[in-house]
């Protein structure tokens, strides 16, 4: 059986989740701090980042990496099309998502969410790109309904992880929801993601160890 290692705050082990979950895939789930300084959990992922997945052959880490290869090791329930430029088209999606929309709002996050601060160069610096990015993502993104067409797909798993911290870190730090102010409506498409049991089942669950967290830091304040 495969084991999911990390924690459900992290969007990226949530998109894992939520494709093992669509795929039918039989998995359990092992709680892993990120940068753990464990050499076991090092061997598995050299930088110390979750999630990894641990398989009979072998670790896995990064995420889309663990994706392409429960696409290929479970191919009963297709996330990806079979056409290959189709497929590339939800791999393409996937990369906006993360790499400019996700990551730049992630420098917002120490403010957003962890109650640091960041700088005004950082706001500004973030604000211009994701204003470009979130421009060019439109072009690209469909919501036909899904973000890639007719079809749930791949790209839907990514993106349903990770608008919102977009959405939410740039409303909280920037005074602004980017991607609303962009022409995005994201409230609706991750609504009616949401309503997926299996979206569902991340989703509660990510709560519950909110929750949790949130009890433990009460207890030690």
């Amino acid at each position: 059986m495969l084991t999911l290692c990390g924690f459900s705050l992290s969007n990226y082990y949530c998109k894992v989740k939520f494709v093992l979950l669509e795929k039918g895939i039989p998995f359990q789930e092992e709680l892993v701090m990120t940068h753990s300084p464990e050499e076991a959990v090092l061997a598995c992922t050299p930088l110390g980042k979750v999630p990894f997945i641990r398989t009979p052959q072998g670790p896995l880490c990064e995420s889309q990496v663990i994706l392409d290869y429960l696409e290929a090791s479970y191919p009963q329930v297709p996330l990806l099309p079979a056409d290959p430029y189709l497929a590339a088209k939800q791999r393409e999606l996937i990369t906006f998502v993360e790499l400019h929309l996700e990551l730049v709002a992630r420098e917002l996050y120490p403010q957003a969410f962890f109650g640091g601060t960041v700088s005004e160069g950082t706001q500004q610096r973030a604000r211009k790109l994701l204003t470009k990015n979130i421009a060019a993502f439109k072009r690209l993104a469909k919501f036909a309904p899904y973000v890639g067409g007719e079809t749930f797909g791949m790209a839907d798993c990514a993106a349903w992880s990770s608008l919102p911290l977009v959405a939410q870190a740039s409303k909280l730090v920037l005074g602004e929801d980017l991607l609303a102010a962009g022409g995005v409506d994201w409230k609706s498409y991750i609504k009616l993601v949401g309503e997926r049991p299996t979206a569902q089942k991340v989703a509660a669950e990510r709560k519950a160890d909110q929750e949790r967290i949130a009890a433990l830091k009460a207890q030690k304040a």
